[in-house]
């Protein structure tokens, strides 16, 4: 994304704590960070100041920027990593100088030492993680030992050397970050308490931390110990705020839908939408609606609800919403909660919600619809810029989906006078292509599709989008050629960097300014497209529809293949990988399995350096 195209959109973003993510122009999510303040932030990668060349690549990719509002950078942070490790973003993981994860360790020694490391030893220690950045591990490491007093020193502290009296407080003692085990004044038992607390805190769990605070202050308030009293006063009290600003993860949450609505009774209301998973925030979205009766603020939600749940394919057992709601399925438990994690949960789907109301309201975001007179102006105007003998109100646009190189699948929007006519939309699962091919895909699904309409006399669309440039529109145009349909209808390919169109047999493109009308239509169109593409994608993954040849290893099930698909991009990476390799991702046992299975002669040049 230029600068000056940054500089149009700046202005939407809030100055507010929270995340920004960035897609590409794929729609696919490439980065996702925090931010105290989300538009200064955002700001500072279009400042023509890259920090490296990395970001400099980085910033080149952005098509598009979403963003999630938190009430405290705290919030943002626990949010952050919480769709980092769901959704793996490419930067996230490649600008980091190491390309293992890193791990808190609990190491299996005496006094157990607790610190972050990117080796997975299999000697007993406990590792929690991964994570995918150390910065953060750090950063939470020097949170908890603000509360838990644990040794950092590397000393040999058994029983033995202790007893020998081998060893003398250091600093750390005399600053009271830890209670010297060295020199025998903390016992194993006392240790292994903090210990717990640093487990507690680490899966969100505050209050056991805290009571022990409270008891421990109040054995001091009796000994006339008034100052330590007060130092423990302090913990408990950042202990409560960090519970505080920590609604984004809760253990005892589970799986929860959360709606928050905003709504100022005029045309337009907007619902936004908090997927929980495991007491975890791992999607958001904020959908606008139209009232177009006078619907109750409680009835639009009800209907929103059961959309968004079709939509993204929700199961779970429990929603929160700021109004009842009478939810069909009895099953489904829906609160309206007064209190506790659940609330802020809520107060956060709100606030989002609300902030796309004003939003709209001020005037600062695009219209999502327009009135007859104005859709009727739009397609002239594409009429005009691309040079079509008749407005185009029937428009189809084309987009092929994969992951990872893997489980190919294709998917169709239609436009009718400038809108989506969704009852139109296609999906198409790949029949006669063996691997990835792209151009192969397009030939047939775009071959498929208008042999069906010509089967059935149904109208034939004026304009058809290919999205991804000369090599799918060389593709889209051989099944166009094939069915006798040249002359018939326009198609044109769209890149996906540069946005620039293709047309069958110019060698220049067509370039509309980015601030096009016609560019809009076809740029949203092609969002449109991706969102649908994407989303089958998902399902159908979800739904285990899909196989490959790492599920096919005894042991192996489909989380432990998604894994090896995201580090090495494809099957064939995977078979290329030395064991060690694969050892770094999902450990000795499973990595022994799968390097068998595609070096059952255990080729040495294969396995690497010994």
């Amino acid at each position: 994304m230029r600068t000056e195209d940054f500089q149009k959109i700046q202005p939407s973003l809030p100055s507010a704590p929270g995340i920004y993510k960035y897609l590409d122009a794929d729609d696919r999510l490439i980065y996702v960070g925090k931010a105290k303040n989300i538009r200064k932030r955002v700001a500072s990668y279009f400042s023509g100041k890259a920090a490296n060349r990395k970001t400099a690549e980085l910033v080149r990719k952005i098509a598009g920027i979403e963003f999630t509002i938190t009430d405290t950078e705290q919030d943002a942070f626990l949010l952050e990593n919480q769709l980092i490790k769901e959704n793996q973003p490419k930067y996230n993981i490649d600008l980091k100088d190491d390309k293992t994860y890193p791990y808190i360790v609990i190491r299996n020694e005496p006094f157990p030492r607790v610190f972050l490391t990117r080796r997975l030893i299999r000697d007993g220690s406990e590792y929690l993680g991964p994570f995918t950045s150390a910065g953060k591990v750090r950063e939470l490491l020097h949170f908890i030992r603000q509360h838990v007093q644990i040794r950092t020193c590397k000393l040999n502290l058994s029983p033995r050397h202790i007893g020998k009296g081998a060893y003398r407080v250091c600093l750390e003692y005399q600053l009271g970050n830890c209670k010297g085990p060295c020199a025998g004044l903390q016992s194993e038992s006392d240790y292994q308490e903090g210990l717990q607390r640093l487990r507690a805190i680490l899966k969100g769990n505050l209050s056991p931390v805290m009571q022990h605070y409270r008891e421990r202050m109040k054995a001091h308030v009796e000994n006339l110990e008034f100052e330590k009293a007060q130092q423990l006063k302090k913990k408990i009290e950042h202990l409560k705020t960090y519970h505080a600003r920590s609604p984004v993860v809760s253990q005892r949450l589970g799986d929860v839908d959360v709606f928050g609505l905003a709504d100022d009774g005029g045309e337009r209301v907007f619902v936004n939408y908090l997927m929980v998973r495991n007491g975890c925030i791992v999607d958001t979205q904020t959908v606008p609606f139209r009232r177009k009766l006078e619907e109750e603020p409680a009835d639009i939600l009800r209907l929103a609800v059961l959309h968004l749940r079709e939509t993204f394919r929700s199961g779970a057992r429990e929603i929160l919403t700021p109004l009842p709601v009478d939810f069909p399925d009895k099953e489904v438990r829906c609160l309206v909660p007064g209190g506790g994690d659940r609330r802020r949960l809520l107060d956060m789907s709100l606030k989002n919600a609300q902030f796309r109301l004003d939003e709209h309201r001020s005037g600062r975001s695009i219209p999502e619809e327009a009135d007859e007179d104005a859709q009727a102006a739009l397609l002239g105007r594409v009429q005009e810029d691309l040079q079509l003998q008749e407005p185009p109100v029937h428009i189809e646009c084309f987009d092929n989906s994969h992951f990872h190189g893997s489980y190919p699948v294709s998917a169709m929007v239609c436009f009718k006078n400038g809108k989506p006519s969704k009852k139109d939309y296609r999906h198409y699962n790949v029949k006669t292509v063996t691997g990835i091919d792209d151009f192969a895909t397009m030939r047939e699904v775009v071959a498929r599709r208008y042999s069906r309409l010509l089967e059935s006399g149904e109208p034939l669309p004026q304009l058809v989008v290919i999205d991804g440039g000369k090599g799918q529109l060389g593709a889209a145009l051989d099944a166009v050629e094939s069915l006798g349909l040249i002359g018939r209808m326009t198609v044109v390919g769209l890149a996906k960097n540069e946005e620039e169109l293709f047309f069958p047999g110019d060698r220049e493109s067509l370039r509309l300014p980015l601030d096009s009308p016609s560019l809009r239509l076809i740029r949203s169109m092609r969002d449109e497209v991706h969102r649908f593409g994407i989303g089958f994608h998902r399902r159908k993954r979800s739904a285990g529809t899909f196989t490959n040849e790492l599920e096919k290893v005894p042991g192996i099930g489909r989380k432990t293949a998604d894994a090896l698909l995201a580090r090495f991009r494809s099957v064939r990476g995977v078979a290329s990988a030395t064991r060690e390799e694969i050892t770094a991702v999902v450990g000795i046992s499973k990595a022994e399995r799968v390097h068998a299975h595609f070096h059952p002669t255990g080729d040495p040049d294969v396995d690497g350096p010994k």
